[in-house]
Formats: C-alpha cells, structure tokens, sequence
C-alpha cells in the first residue's frame, strides 16, 4: 500500500470497532468470517464498486480479539468520495452485521498510513478469578482464571518489562520481522466489580506478544511465579513453555494514537525502518 493516496483518490480514515468472538481475526482467509473481509465487501456494495477496496489497518487483530478503537484507511475515487462523504456512515451501518461498527469516516491529512503513522496501540485484558467464574453477561470478553490472583504481585513484574527490549521469548517469530518493541505501560487494576484490567501500551506488538505476556504475568498473580520470573524469561530470549498464550476473548484493541498531521510523514519514515537495540523509533 502507498504511503500517499494516488492523485486521483482520497485516503478515508475509518474508526471502527467489532466483537471479535465469531472472526478468524482481522486479515481475510480464504474460507473464514474475518473483519476486513465484512468491511471491504461493504464498502464494495455501498459505492457500487466492481470489486472491493483494499483496507489498511492499524493492527491486525488474531482470530477471537475484540477492537473498540480500531483505525483503518482506505483509498477511494474522488468523484466516490465526493458523492458518498455525507452518507456513507448510515449506508455502512445499514450493510455490515452487527458486531463490526464503523464509528467516523474522515478525509484523512497528507500522509496518514493507519499502520504506520501509528505512534502507539493500547490494548485491554480483562480477566476474572472470583471463585464463581465469570458474569454471564460478559463471557465473550473476560477469561475466568481458576486461582486468587495478587495484583501487586503482577504489578510489580510488569514494571521490569517496559521499556524497548527483544521480545522473542513473548513472541511468535515471523520471517523478516523484527521482535524488538518498546513497552511503555504495563499495569493491572482491580475493577468495583472485582474484574482485574490489565492495560498494555506499546508502539507495536509482535505475534501473541500480549496473550503471551498476560500468560506470564497470571502466573506471578496466582503464586506459581516469582515477580521476576517474566523478566528473565525475557533475558532469556526464547519460548519458555511454562508461559501460556491465554486465550483471545480477554482481549481488546482499545485505542491508536497517532502523531500531529505535520509528523506523520516522519513518523511514516520512523515505522518502516528495521530497527535493531538502542535505536529510536
């Protein structure tokens, strides 16, 4: 995808959000329900298009992880965009099913990628351990976890996790990508209602990077851990077997931030370069 909208087009910025318990995840496969595949046959009827328009997206969620502030772009003819900009926000709520939403659709400024303007992404993991497992209501997205778990405990591991690190021990490796990210917040509170949050901010996640890092970090909470164990795992700089993936329906992609409008082609430049330990990003 280019970095700018061709002459002929406009890059639209699309807010969005989905319940991610019926999807094989963000990116289309051949044969399963997945988010861009929903979003990009609606866009393709709505502006009765020969075939569907190629969506960009800020993170491309695993199959099962929900999205409440998920950020998309796509580029649309400019005589489209120009008939559509008013009413293509009800047309869309009218064609997509109901657990994806589109919530704005804007013109996007020069230079706006959703991927790699994107300076951070922040991500929610709920999870209970009331002994009676979890409220009906919210099944779909919070894991029971079978054991009392201490808070600070897992509060005291995560602040030995931030910062930019090789995270390849919490990662599933992918050819040519880097597993370097820089952690920037990492922290667990216990809601009124006794459901525990966990909030993890990063400039960009690899593979199963949170599901693997929660996987830890429930370990510490429930005893079975030291609070450092998670960062020596890390050190370590491979799998370890005793941290789990937990599994997807805890997790929400609950925001993207993005730099002012005269940084993102700088910040474009910054995201696409491969970064090794010490570099800036």
């Amino acid at each position: 995808m280019d970095e700018e909208a061709r002459p002929e087009s406009v890059r639209v910025r699309l807010d969005l959000a989905y319940d991610g318990r019926e999807f094989s995840g963000w990116a289309r496969q051949r044969g399963r329900r997945t988010v861009q595949e929903e979003l990009e046959d609606a866009l393709r009827v709505v502006t009765r298009a020969e075939r569907a328009p190629e969506l960009t997206v800020a993170g491309r969620t695993d199959a099962g992880v929900h999205a409440r502030g998920q950020v998309a772009h796509v580029d649309l003819p400019v005589e489209v965009w120009a008939e559509q900009r008013e009413r293509l926000l009800r047309r869309l709520a009218g064609r997509l099913p109901h657990d994806v939403r589109v919530w704005r659709v804007t013109a996007a400024p020069p230079h706006f990628d959703a991927r790699f303007s994107a300076l951070w992404r922040r991500y929610a993991y709920r999870v209970s351990d009331h002994p009676g497992g979890v409220d009906p209501l919210r099944r779909g997205h919070v894991l029971w976890h079978n054991w009392p778990l201490d808070v600070a405990a897992m509060n005291e591991a995560s602040r030995l996790l931030l910062g930019e690190h090789d995270f390849a021990a919490y990662c599933k490796r992918r050819e040519g990508a880097t597993t370097i990210r820089r952690l920037l917040t990492l922290e667990w509170r216990r809601d009124a209602d006794g459901v525990i949050e966990g909030t993890v901010r990063a400039d960009a996640f690899c593979h199963n990077m949170v599901r693997a890092l929660v996987g830890a970090l429930l370990f510490v909470g429930d005893g079975h851990r030291a609070p450092d164990w998670p960062a020596r795992v890390l050190s370590g700089g491979v799998r370890d077997s005793a941290v789990h993936v937990v599994r997807p329906h805890g997790l929400t992609l609950e925001e993207v931030a993005y730099p002012a409008d005269d940084r993102l082609a700088d910040r474009n430049r910054e995201a696409r370069t491969l970064r090794t330990l010490g570099e800036r990003a």
